[in-house]
């Protein structure tokens, strides 16, 4: 059973609008362009277009079997032939053709599977390109949210070093004892380890970006750092979609619902396809040909046709195979009927969740950017107080780590709150839309990649 409503909060009420254009109003066209880099180099792109197309073919082959078949069949030789005793000639030609007559529509329930399945396949392909999407969009956030906390651990090691210099210079004059001095060189110490491990995790997520992307490193560093100035996670945080208020309604653009959908139809169809096979069968052939033969000088014509037989084929015994076909077939339908609710589950629970910690992280941003605040007032106010020696450096320093803690907070929240949105993206199904056109038979499959991711 669907809940007949949402029972997770909606963000901005509820209204239905497009996600199909929903990273252009990101107002980040380097998040587009690597985006639609990585649908024109992605495997799994790749195997969903052959998916189509091997669907389409399958579709082919079984509405061919609808239809007669016609054969062309040419033979010469030259030989003696008793009571002849003079060497012949003999030359034949003819066309054959042969129709089995769809009486219990077992062709045209093989036909209605293969077309399902052909649907599938190209909802998966859309399903896929929404994959690779939120796949890079997610990347790009951690990459941002990477850099952004090496720039606060690169503050927080300046304001270490410089703490560790004025200890330094109070202890060479005797105002400051030599272990606090110590402690303030480990604390800048700390501070540039912690530097170098945030610079290697971005790293690390630079060159996952360039093997999702296919991008060369280097312009792919100078995108993301002249971009990282103009775009905030607030672009990319508020205001960019919505979902709508009913189950069905986000169902429908869920391309794995949609497959599901279809495989079940397509099992039912191979039901009634294998019913089909238990009952008799008729078939009709016919053939025209003409052949002649020469010998001694001498031509002779023959030319034949025929036809028929008229041929009905009625099951007697067959040690119970095609029973066994129908039952399988039925078990198949149920296992596709079992996975097509699983699937809708699924997609009911995906956007519920995506919807709470969408709510979760929005209602947490106001109190930590209010930390941070607050800490930042705290750590001045008590970095003012030691230089006047009137507060110790122990008090600076756990100032200084918790406003360094409630900073790394707010950043992480942020590309929290980003993965709630790209979660409730992909949830939705991307915006995609079952009249949608997909890698058509007639169009470059390149062509359809160039759609707006």
């Amino acid at each position: 059973m669907l809940p007949p409503a949402w029972n997770a909060p909606l963000p901005h009420g509820g209204q239905v609008e497009q996600l199909a254009q929903w990273w252009t109003r990101t107002h980040d066209p380097v998040l587009v362009s690597l985006i639609e880099s990585a649908q024109n180099v992605s495997p799994s792109l790749a195997q969903a277009r052959s998916r189509v197309e091997q669907a389409r073919a399958t579709q082919a082959a079984s509405r061919a079997a609808l239809w007669p078949t016609l054969d062309a069949q040419a033979s010469a030789s030259r030989g003696i032939t008793a009571p002849l005793t003079t060497p012949a000639t003999t030359a034949q030609a003819g066309l054959q053709a042969g129709w089995e007559m769809d009486l219990f529509g077992a062709n045209s329930a093989t036909r209605d599977a293969a077309t399902e399945r052909l649907a599938g396949a190209g909802a998966l392909w859309h399903e896929a390109r929404v994959s690779v999407a939120a796949e890079v969009a997610l990347q790009v956030s951690s990459l941002r949210t990477c850099l952004q906390q090496l720039e606060v651990a690169e503050r927080d090691a300046q304001s270490r070093t410089a703490t560790a210099r004025l200890a330094q210079d109070s202890e060479r004059v005797g105002f400051t004892a030599p272990a606090t001095a110590a402690l303030a060189h480990a604390s800048a110490a700390e501070a540039t380890a912690r530097v170098a491990q945030q610079r290697m995790l971005c790293d690390v997520d630079f060159k996952s970006l360039v093997a999702l992307t296919g991008q060369e490193e280097g312009r792919l560093r100078e995108q993301i750092t002249a971009a990282s100035a103009a775009v905030t996670h607030a672009a990319s945080n508020d205001a960019l979609f919505t979902i709508a208020a009913l189950p069905v309604q986000v169902l429908s653009q869920r391309p794995d619902v949609y497959n599901a959908e279809r495989e079940v139809a397509a099992a039912s169809a191979e039901v009634g396809s294998a019913q089909a096979q238990r009952y008799p069968r008729l078939s009709l052939t016919g053939t025209v040909g003409s052949a002649w033969s020469r010998a001694a000088g001498s031509t002779t014509d023959l030319s034949t046709w025929s036809f028929g037989p008229l041929a009905l084929t009625v099951p007697l015994f067959d040690g119970g195979r095609r029973a066994a076909q129908v039952d399988a077939a039925r078990a198949r339908y149920d296992e596709a009927v079992a996975v097509y609710q699983g699937r809708v589950r699924q997609a009911v629970s995906e956007v519920e969740q995506a919807l709470v910690r969408l709510h979760s992280t929005a209602e947490r941003a106001g109190s930590a950017r209010a930390a941070v605040q607050g800490y930042r007032t705290s750590f001045d106010a008590t970095e003012a107080r030691w230089r006047a020696g009137m507060a110790s450096l122990v008090e600076l320093e756990d100032a200084r780590r918790t406003l360094l803690a409630a900073q790394t907070t707010l950043v992480a929240l942020q590309h929290e709150r980003q993965s709630a949105w790209v979660s409730l993206y992909r949830a939705a199904g991307g915006g995609w839309d079952a009249t949608a056109p997909g890698p058509a038979a007639d169009t470059p499959v390149a062509a359809a990649l160039s759609a707006t991711p």
